[in-house]
């Protein structure tokens, strides 16, 4: 039988040669010089970000000014740790009155390390992670206080801040609890509404609790508050069956309602770390101002572990819903030097440690499918002031 030649040969004949051509063009790079000539917005846009350069870049090359010439702005949710904090300030204030009233206290910041800080007080955590993306100059925070599951949820979003750890805060022995109304134990919590702020150190600590009753995050119905400070009056009115908040809150309103409290951090005392997080430009610019800021914090800190009465009381005024604010302090102390140490691998040993702890919930949170991937831990930490004072203060 004869083959006749048809037009579809000569048709695959000319879309291979056309094949061939176009890869020829695109490895010699003349179909991208001529998209630049003819179609130049097609072209992808890159958006730069300060995070994609260090931190320090724009430091000054000499020691223009050993701290800012202006007041430290340090953010916080109030703990009980957070007393040192304010020991250390004078007391606290607020971004939309952010000026001290007249004859507030001086803290040890001022009259012994002559830095004017101040402590500024969020109700949000959420807020307190904006705050500090944007940064002091911007109407924000130049450090913040945050727990180190706050900081491995968050260090993507925190990027162009370049957020690096400096100072181990306090442990939660108690201050996050869970508590329920009609739930005898933490494995009949399945099927139940439980309330938590999603953008919480109290959620990181919800789902210890599931974890340890062998219950899937599909076994309860999360009901989302605005707040950790919501907790309490969304068991009161009956909204959720649980809840997981500050202990002061939630076992007032269980309580009110028949209820008790199931869970607390006592249980997990090495789970809720709360870190002072600086500025990666600010850290690189200041360091002295850093410095002075980790030994004030440190002072203040052991004068609250000695007398807590004037740490409490101020705790009181700007927390009362932590309630007995003794109480909050035992339930969060402040950290020592010594634990510091410990915690972050300087010396000593810890039951976990800052790099074991950050990563950990860095995975938990990959593995719920809660953002990108983050960073590793020592890349979000910088020892180096700390090691300073830890040398010049000895064992």
């Amino acid at each position: 039988m004869k083959l006749h030649r048809g037009p579809g040969l000569f048709l695959f004949l000319l879309l291979c040669a056309l094949g061939a051509g176009y890869a020829l063009a695109s490895r010699l790079g003349y179909l991208d010089r001529l998209q630049e000539r003819f179609f130049p917005a097609a072209r992808e846009a890159v958006r730069l970000s300060p995070g994609d350069f260090p931190a320090g870049v724009a430091a000054p090359v000499a020691d223009v000014a050993s701290v800012p010439l202006r007041p430290v702005v340090i953010g916080f949710t109030a703990r009980g740790s957070a007393a040192a904090l304010l020991v250390a300030t004078g007391g606290a204030t607020t971004l939309d009155n952010p000026v001290p009233p007249p004859g507030a206290a001086q803290g040890f910041l001022k009259t012994a390390y002559a830095l004017d800080a101040r402590a500024v007080l969020f109700a949000r955590e959420e807020e307190l992670r904006q705050a500090l993306a944007i940064g002091a100059e911007n109407g924000g925070v130049d450090m913040a206080a945050l727990s180190v599951d706050r900081l491995a949820a968050w260090a993507p979003a925190l990027r162009d801040a370049a957020p690096r750890t400096l100072l181990l805060v306090g442990r939660s022995r108690g201050q996050e609890a869970l508590a329920a109304v009609g739930v005898s134990d933490l494995t009949a919590l399945r099927g139940k509404r439980v309330g938590v702020y999603p953008f919480s150190s109290s959620h990181y600590f919800a789902l210890w609790v599931l974890a340890r009753a062998g219950l899937r995050t599909t076994d309860v119905r999360w009901v989302d508050l605005p707040s950790t400070l919501d907790a309490g009056r969304a068991l009161r009115e009956g909204r959720t069956d649980a809840v997981v908040g500050l202990w002061g809150d939630v076992e007032l309103a269980a309580r009110d309602r028949g209820g008790a409290v199931l869970a607390t951090t006592a249980d997990a005392p090495h789970l809720i770390a709360t870190v002072l997080v600086a500025r990666g430009d600010f850290a690189a610019r200041y360091p002295d101002a850093v410095r002075r800021v980790l030994r004030g914090l440190l002072d203040a800190g052991q004068s609250v572990l000695k007398d807590p009465t004037a740490g409490a009381r101020m705790l009181g005024e700007v927390a009362p819903y932590l309630g007995d604010p003794i109480e909050a302090i035992r339930s969060a102390p402040p950290a020592t030097l010594a634990d510091n140490r410990a915690f972050f691998g300087l010396s000593g040993e810890a039951p976990v440690t800052y790099d074991e702890l950050f990563q950990s919930a860095a995975a938990l949170f990959q593995k719920l499918k809660q953002g990108p991937r983050v960073p590793p831990a020592e890349d979000t930490r910088d020892l180096g002031a700390l090691k300073y004072v830890s040398e010049a203060r000895g064992p």
